[in-house]
């Protein structure tokens, strides 16, 4: 076994950096070691507020990019020595789901870094069906540590039907309202973004917007009105109750809602209006893996620079306080935050094509 040092999530508030055993991989695993791991709000929530997924003592992290150190021996594709970004989400392959390759709605789901040991860690054991082999890109460590965000947001776009030369909202500019926006817009979509803050909206636009609103300066509908948009579909990523109203009440007849961001609250429909204006509310969770993470990789290869996203890459020791307590309490000053964890200090993101 190899010894790592790793974020093991005890309980509520209580995350301890401490040294774990990695046992060898499994006939159908792999080792790898960890060069980059994003941390998420699903993070944040595990670790600040209570159990929703995880089952501690665990190893949080499920955002990550690696080299392949050792594979199981029922592994033929994937080289030790290979580029390899996560795709977290373990499925059967069997059940109904899987069989219809919707592998995100497997029967027995479970992710990396909540069910299992994750990647904040140097070194981590998972299934080799949950990474993709992305040697073949050159990009930099902080970069491919986008891509398992980077494919929620692809899935979501491709569910909501959206085309080239259709109109969007984004409701929305944090983690996955940032790649939706991107997706949306490396797609040919012209993207209305509406975030709460102007550095979101500069974001927004600098990931491809046409637009950008502050959420406070007028309602949604209103200001469709006023600039004469029809938009195709509209994304809520902020799972917000008032988020999601305000699209509702913006939705054209026969335009899609996509609500991404979890609704924690029961919500009051007008289920008549909606019928009657053939309105379309597309579910869409998590990724799935063949499609929706190599789109990912490819989409982070033709930006050069992901810096306006993930600037700031933190040692492990740092977690707690300098990503995961800025997600809970709405103060993050990036995007993104990644971890290294072979990092002793914090250090500028390295991004773009270094191999």
């Amino acid at each position: 076994m190899i010894e790592t040092t790793a974020a093991v999530l005890h309980g509520v508030g209580d995350l301890r950096i401490e040294t774990r055993l990695v046992p060898p991989p499994g006939p159908h695993e792999v080792l790898i070691r960890v060069a980059a791991c994003g941390v998420c709000g699903s993070d944040a929530i595990e670790a600040g507020r209570g159990r929703v997924l995880a089952d501690p003592p665990v190893t949080l992290g499920h955002e990550f990019a690696g080299t392949v150190e050792a594979v199981g021996d029922a592994v033929r594709d994937l080289p030790v020595g290979g580029v390899v970004v996560s795709g977290a989400g373990i499925a059967c392959g069997t059940c109904r789901p899987c069989r219809a390759r919707r592998t995100n709605l497997c029967e027995s789901y479970h992710t990396i870094g909540f069910h299992r040991d994750g990647a904040l860690a140097g070194h981590v054991v998972v299934p080799a069906s949950t990474v993709y082999d992305a040697s073949h890109v050159g990009l930099a460590w902080d970069t491919l540590a986008l891509a398992q965000p980077m494919a929620i947001a692809v899935h979501a776009v491709r569910r909501s039907g959206l085309r080239a030369g259709d109109k969007a909202v984004v409701l929305g500019v944090g983690g996955i309202g940032a790649f939706i926006t991107h997706v949306a817009a490396a797609l040919g979509a012209e993207v209305l973004a509406v975030a709460r803050h102007q550095d979101k909206i500069d974001l927004a636009r600098g990931l491809g917007a046409a637009r950008g609103v502050l959420s406070g300066e007028a309602e949604l509908a209103a200001h469709l009105a006023e600039i004469g948009w029809e938009p195709a579909v509209f994304f809520e990523t902020s799972g917000s109750a008032a988020g999601l109203a305000s699209i509702i009440d913006a939705a054209g007849r026969g335009s899609t809602i996509v609500p991404v961001g979890i609704q924690r609250e029961p919500s009051t429909l007008s289920l008549g209006a909606i019928s009657l204006n053939e309105i379309a509310i597309i579910g869409t969770v998590a990724h799935v893996f063949a499609q929706d993470v190599p789109e990912a990789v490819r989409l982070l290869a033709a930006r050069a620079d992901w810096s306006d996203v993930a600037g700031t890459v933190l040692p492990l020791s740092e977690v707690a306080d300098g990503a995961l307590a800025p997600l809970l309490e709405g103060r993050a000053t990036q995007t993104k935050s990644i971890v290294d964890p072979w990092a002793s200090a914090p250090r500028p993101a390295i991004h773009g094509r270094v191999r």
